[in-house]
């Protein structure tokens, strides 16, 4: 069973794209709603924005499962991302839209949370982290770059719409601050794009989980809204001028990520 494709790089960058998969076993698409097999909630196209990054040396992770299989950007333990706030679990049962994904009592119960955990989450958290070692061997240290996107507005998770582009850095404690302030940087050089640092989407799982500074390993996530390069409704396709502009925008991040070397 294929988890992630996996491209490896000789870059300190290392891509990981969590949300961009399709695939739904059977037996769980069987007990979702007829809505909730359309995956509304996928992070369309995001693996295309950045297929680049393979010839730049990056290394690239994208997931092939569904988040609603499991969510690989979610604390395992169930600890909330942003206590107070409406939060996604790690077995998702509503969708962003905040309707039921599976017909009525067909919701994973704690042991098949565990065995989805086991199956999909463990195995996939098990080479992300095989690959930032990997990095930081090599290089003495690695950049995680966390690849993610959303439809602009989603009043269930915050009012109005978000800035185009939301670089997440756990309030900087994920990475070092000179490496906040080059991506920050690059993000706002873009005079057709907004862009936020820290705001609603201050990182998920994988940018808290991996983001080590004095371990050597720095962590950033960007949430891009999916108006900035697709059209947001079904049957959700890509805009090639859209994308190409901010298609633009993610190479000069993606090659000074990757130029950056940590403050001695």
């Amino acid at each position: 069973m294929l988890l992630a494709d996996l491209t490896r790089g000789d870059a300190p960058l290392v891509i990981d794209v969590p949300h961009a998969g399709t695939h739904v076993p059977d037996a769980i698409a069987a007990r979702l709603t007829p809505a909730a097999r359309a995956l509304a909630d996928t992070d369309w196209h995001v693996e295309r924005l950045y297929a680049f990054a393979r010839s730049t040396g990056a290394t690239v992770i994208v997931a092939t499962h569904s988040r609603y299989v499991v969510d690989l950007n979610r604390d395992p333990a169930g600890v909330a991302l942003y206590p107070g706030a409406d939060n996604t679990e790690l077995c998702p049962t509503r969708s962003f839209a905040n309707d039921p994904l599976y017909l009525a009592g067909e919701e994973p119960d704690a042991p098949e949370i565990a065995a989805r955990r086991a199956t999909f989450f463990a195995p996939y958290h098990a080479l992300l982290a095989a690959e930032v070692a990997r990095v930081r061997e090599r290089h003495g240290y690695a950049i995680v770059l966390d690849g993610h996107s959303i439809q602009g507005e989603v009043p269930r998770f915050f009012n109005g719409r978000l800035p185009d582009l939301n670089l997440g850095t756990a309030d900087g404690t994920a990475c070092a601050r000179s490496l906040q302030a080059l991506a920050a940087t690059v993000l706002a050089g873009s005079d057709r794009f907004t862009h936020v640092v820290d705001g609603r989407f201050k990182g998920g799982y994988i940018t808290r989980h991996y983001g080590r500074p004095a371990d050597g390993v720095h962590a950033l996530q960007l949430e891009m809204v999916q108006q900035a390069y697709m059209e947001p409704a079904p049957p959700y396709a890509w805009d090639e001028r859209r994308a190409a502009a901010l298609g633009r925008v993610l190479e000069r991040l993606v090659v000074s990520l990757a130029e950056w070397r940590p403050p001695r």
